[in-house]
């Protein structure tokens, strides 16, 4: 990474606010997508630790869920494995209106299969081959896909790794590969570059996000998103609320008494 992260952290209230600003921009995104039908593709990777997650609920968050989905696949079925390798990622690509965000995507091939052996160097070689292929049919057929690389430096990695097994609240999110990965930072950057070299394509350009800084990240990622959409202002539909007609009504129970309150303090 460059030495440009050589900044003070950005604070949570200023993030908030910041971001507070870009949730009406993505929902006005989404209305227009509804509206026009678009079908928008958003490929979340990087390093791990760096920060897909967050970014992914910073861009989906305030977003109806039935309209804009996360995808994040596990491993590989035996069956899946016998299948052409785009084929279980084709399935979740988005009707009209629709948003996928993918928590890693096609390009696991490029990345962790490469490094930790999971596929061969032919089956590698196929893959950078063909997807430019796979993401120019895909651009052809209107479909806006937007790949990031989510980086950050080695020590922060570390450091989100160490939080992450003490913490029984995101232990989860620490695998077995992960903690492999760990000695394999030189060779995951090897693996990167020759991802980018092959797939960094005119019609479907990566784009490089410093994430050392996580919240200041997210801001920039959405930013960037937002900007290379086309005009998405669409007026929200007219709605009217006139007065009830009697007085709000008290919630009753009357087959089971509802739940006596959380205990605080």
């Amino acid at each position: 990474m460059s030495k440009g992260h050589d900044h003070k952290k950005l604070k949570r209230k200023a993030y908030e606010a910041a971001l507070e600003s870009l949730e009406l921009e993505l929902v006005a995104m989404a209305r227009w997508a509804k509206a026009s039908g678009a079908r928008i593709v958003v490929l979340f990777e990087g390093r791990d630790t760096a920060g897909k997650g967050g970014a992914i609920k910073a861009v989906g968050g305030q977003l109806n869920p039935r309209q804009c989905r996360t995808v994040a696949l596990s491993a590989p079925s035996e069956r899946e494995q016998g299948q052409w390798y785009f084929q279980r990622y084709v399935e979740h690509l988005p009707t009209a209106g629709e948003i996928v965000l993918f928590d890693r995507s096609w390009y696991n091939r490029a990345g962790v299969e490469r490094v930790m052996g999971y596929a061969t160097e032919s089956q590698v070689e196929a893959f950078l081959h063909q997807v430019p292929k796979f993401e120019k049919m895909l651009v052809e057929d209107g479909i806006l896909l937007f790949k990031y690389w989510l980086g950050c430096d080695q020590e922060k990695q570390e450091e989100r790794l160490h939080e992450r097994l003490e913490d029984p609240l995101k232990r989860w999110k620490l695998s077995p590969v992960d903690l492999a990965a760990r000695e394999k930072y030189e060779a995951y950057t090897q693996a990167r570059d020759a991802m980018l070299k092959a797939t960094h394509t005119k019609q479907a350009p990566w784009t490089l996000v410093d994430f050392n800084d996580q919240r200041l990240g997210r801001l920039t990622l959405i930013r960037d998103l937002l900007d290379r959409l086309p005009e998405t202002h669409v007026e929200p539909p007219a709605l009217d609320m006139p007065p009830l007609d009697a007085p709000p009504s008290h919630e009753e129970y009357t087959v089971l008494p509802p739940l006596k309150p959380f205990p605080c303090g």
